[in-house]
């Protein structure tokens, strides 16, 4: 069934660590002149990767377990502060996934909010003492117009991440 609206029942929301995912790296990427829906990523060149790494202001950052609740928990607060509804999260060691039914609020300031929200309960809980953000830049916002396409996205989110990471860090 289609939503015949211009409201998305939902929206997939990605963002990723900082320094995680470059610009010639293996698994491909995208830019703004190649981010089609479901169109070939960028090749992976050695070279290219080199020189983003380059550019890197900082090192790479990574979540550890501690780090992962606090996002998952800055998620949720703001979820429920706003009257969303959190459909699916998954917080990876270097990216964020969550299925959120946001109404007619713009995806791109929901994006925004989740990562500032993020960022100060990180803080708060004394895992992020950077005056720097430890997210890259934007993000991914999809937006979910029907029963089916909230399905995927959310079994995607909560099965399809690889195993369950554990809530210690060696």
């Amino acid at each position: 069934m289609w939503n015949d609206t211009d409201i998305p029942l939902a929206v997939f929301f990605t963002f990723r660590c900082y320094g995680t995912w470059l610009h010639g790296d293996e698994r491909g990427s995208v830019d703004r002149n190649n981010n089609i829906y479901r169109s070939p990523r960028i090749q992976s060149n050695s070279n290219w990767k080199k020189y983003n790494q380059k550019l890197l202001l900082h090192p790479p950052v990574t979540l550890d377990a501690a780090s992962r609740k606090s996002v998952e928990k800055a998620i949720r607060d703001l979820c429920d502060k706003r009257g969303w509804t959190l459909l699916a999260i998954n917080i990876r060691t270097n990216h964020v996934h969550a299925v959120i039914s946001v109404g007619a609020k713009k995806p791109k300031d929901v994006l925004i909010a989740l990562k500032a929200n993020a960022t100060r309960q990180l803080r708060e809980d004394g895992l992020w003492m950077h005056e720097h953000t430890p997210w890259a830049d934007k993000g991914s916002k999809r937006n979910l117009w029907n029963e089916k396409s909230i399905w995927e996205a959310c079994n995607y989110v909560t099965n399809e991440q690889g195993d369950k990471l554990p809530d210690f860090d060696w």
